[in-house]
């Protein structure tokens, strides 16, 4: 195995709520491109097989970066599983850019966390899984310091499933309650998130938004994908038609992964995934 070294640290966002981030690299005081990776919706940084993807990259000669978002229901004190669920059900799409930016901000700092003697800051990547995958298109379209991106298993828009989940009640109950199939908890979503998305469309609208995106896109979707359907990486790919797109034939929509996750390495949909990333990103270095 490599001689790779993990660097955990804090960030600080705007809003005053802390989260955790990792970076892995191979300390070899030579600049490397680097890659930050988003996780979705019920997701955190330490979930399934995403270490060893950290791993992965850091042999490949790239330094990873994966982080908690704030409001994903971890903390800084125990970011081992989602069990803040009051933060949970606070989380919106703003906060989520937020923090992103506050990352990247730590990142270039010549006081933060990683040596600047291993980054090449003109080279940062952004990988999304699944709502993490909008996330990153809505990103680097209003950072021109993202270089590329690649979206694993992405949602198309925000606002696709809001419709089943009988708005007025919603907004009159303030909450609706999101079974984790995984842990059987009842997760909080508060109305926040949509009157968030509303007041930020123009932010938040990913149909809208991708056309102004100028960064190179890839577009990885599997095609036994059992939570978000096919469909939405076609419409991704109408709307920025100059996007790479691949459908990976047996992946699922975790690629392979599950939680926990106790296999030595990559499940096979997620290695493909990873170096059909890493081909991109070299090409677009």
């Amino acid at each position: 195995m490599a001689n790779t070294l993990k660097v955990d640290f804090i960030v600080y966002p705007e809003h005053g709520r802390p989260f955790t981030a990792d970076a892995v690299y191979e300390p070899t005081s030579q600049p490397k491109p680097v890659v930050i990776f988003t996780h979705g919706f019920k997701g955190f940084k330490d979930w399934g097989h995403y270490n060893l993807m950290a791993q992965y990259f850091a042999e490949q000669g790239f330094v990873f970066i994966k982080f908690n978002f704030a409001y994903n229901g971890t903390t800084v004190e125990d970011f081992s599983d989602i069990h803040d669920l009051e933060a949970f059900g606070n989380n919106n799409f703003s906060l989520e850019l937020d923090d992103m930016k506050a990352l990247i901000d730590l990142v270039e700092n010549v006081e933060g966390p990683l040596p600047h003697n291993e980054l090449d800051l003109d080279h940062i990547y952004l990988i999304g899984h699944s709502r993490g995958g909008g996330t990153v298109i809505l990103k680097a379209a209003e950072d021109p310091r993202i270089k590329a991106v690649a979206t694993w298993a992405a949602v198309n828009k925000f606002d696709q499933r809001w419709d089943e989940l009988e708005n007025e009640k919603w907004e009159r109950e303030g909450v609706q309650w999101i079974t984790n199939a995984r842990t059987g908890q009842k997760m909080p979503m508060y109305y926040q998130i949509m009157e968030n998305y509303i007041a930020n469309r123009q932010r938040l609208e990913i149909p809208k938004v991708i056309q102004d995106m100028q960064q190179p896109l890839l577009i990885l979707h599997g095609k036994e994908d059992e939570t978000l359907p096919i469909q939405m990486a076609h419409d991704l790919h109408s709307w920025k038609p100059d996007a790479e797109m691949h459908l990976l034939p047996g992946a699922d929509h975790s690629f392979g992964g599950k939680h926990p996750y106790e296999k030595g390495e990559l499940p096979e949909a997620a290695r493909a995934a990873a170096d059909l990333s890493i081909a991109f990103f070299r090409k677009h270095a």
